[in-house]
């Protein structure tokens, strides 16, 4: 088993600029920092053990060389004390203001905050740490470098930040390696297909949908192999899988509750990814809002174990957020996760339907575990 738990939860742990100018903090703004060893401890209450979270460069680095882990050390200590496991996002579109991300400065910086990140977590525990060293790197890239949404705010520099990203995860990766051997690296991005609605559009579509895979290709050196990537960095692929992730060529994205014959099940996208790798693989992002909440947890869970039983080895589902937030644009409350809580006092209670539909889950799988 790949993980501690096969259910797993996400904390949503953005630090990104927006466009106008403010920066996200959403662990501090929902006061999971200090407040982690009960959200996790709360989790554990349904089976869920293994979890993704966030490490706040720009909090911990303001200072070029100088690490103040006061904002991670009680969420690293809160994980050891729950014997929860911990998948670290080291970057989660967000870094300190005073570097420049175009630089050749921004890949050596970040390599020598990974290598003190991971001597950090080696101090404190002698688990197996896990690192996602950028999170998201063609949604970044896209986002951030081709169409002005967030930092670094650039247009029509997608594909140069995402060649600059892969050149920065692989220095963190191995920089993390010099201190923790044992360290395992995931690599979290959209699975997509884009479809065409007319013949003179299937190039173009079939070229996005391509374009999903060019951080992973780059990272195994198969694609622009100057940039230094090889086999070993691709040590686990997560695959983040939304309701909207398959639309319509410059349209809509198709619906997802099997009226429209186009749509592709997930399990199919699962199998392509794996035959392409051969890598392991867990679905590291997934949701949706409100009352669809637990069907769409379903639909997910029926897919990913219908691609086990057909042979892709999928090591976990994580529940993206797993806890409901404010958000990124209107700080709104998201009603998207298993975790709610009072936006006065803060305090903490599980969303009951969803809650109950992976009991089930987990009581299907107990029961398949004891007849095997």
């Amino acid at each position: 088993m790949m993980f501690q738990s096969f259910f797993q939860g996400g904390f949503e742990c953005s630090t990104h600029r927006r466009a106008d100018g403010v920066r996200l903090d959403v662990i501090a703004s929902t006061r999971h920092d200090m407040m982690a060893a009960a959200d996790y401890a709360l989790l554990q209450t349904v089976g869920i053990s293994t979890l993704r979270d966030g490490v706040r460069w720009h909090l911990i680095e303001r200072t070029p060389g100088v690490y103040d882990w006061s904002s991670f050390t009680p969420m690293l200590d809160a994980a050891i004390a729950t014997r929860s496991q911990l998948i670290w996002d080291v970057l989660h579109y967000g870094w300190p203001d005073w570097l420049d991300i175009w630089s050749a400065e921004f890949v050596d910086r970040f390599a020598a905050f990974a290598k003190a990140l991971a001597r950090h977590v080696k101090d404190r525990s002698d688990e197996v740490p896990w690192f996602v060293p950028v999170n998201e790197i063609s949604f970044l890239a896209w986002g951030g470098g081709q169409f002005k949404l967030f930092n670094p705010m650039a247009r029509g520099r997608g594909h140069e930040l995402k060649c600059q990203l892969v050149r920065a995860s692989i220095a963190a990766i191995e920089a993390i390696w010099s201190v923790e051997p044992r360290a395992r690296i995931a690599h979290t991005d959209p699975l997509i297909h884009v479809h065409h609605v007319k013949k003179g559009s299937v190039a173009r579509a079939r070229e996005q949908t391509h374009a999903q895979y060019q951080a992973w290709d780059m990272l195994s050196g198969r694609f622009h192999p100057e940039l230094g990537g090889k086999p070993d960095y691709l040590d686990v692929i997560g695959v983040n899988y939304y309701c909207h992730n398959q639309w319509v060529l410059d349209g809509p994205p198709l619906d997802w509750r099997g009226t429209d014959p186009r749509f592709i099940p997930f399990r199919d996208l699962l199998a392509r990814t794996w035959k392409r790798y051969k890598r392991p693989m867990f679905i590291a992002e997934t949701g949706i809002e409100a009352e669809l909440r637990p069907e769409w947890f379903d639909y997910v869970c029926t897919e990913a174990f219908a691609a086990i039983a057909a042979g892709v080895p999928i090591g976990g589902i994580c529940l993206y957020p797993v806890m409901n937030h404010p958000g990124w644009d209107d700080d709104r409350h998201c009603p998207n996760g298993l975790i709610d809580y009072d936006r006065t006092t803060f305090q903490r209670a599980l969303e009951e339907p969803l809650a109950k539909a992976i009991q089930r889950r987990q009581a299907s799988m107990n029961s398949l575990k004891r007849c095997a």
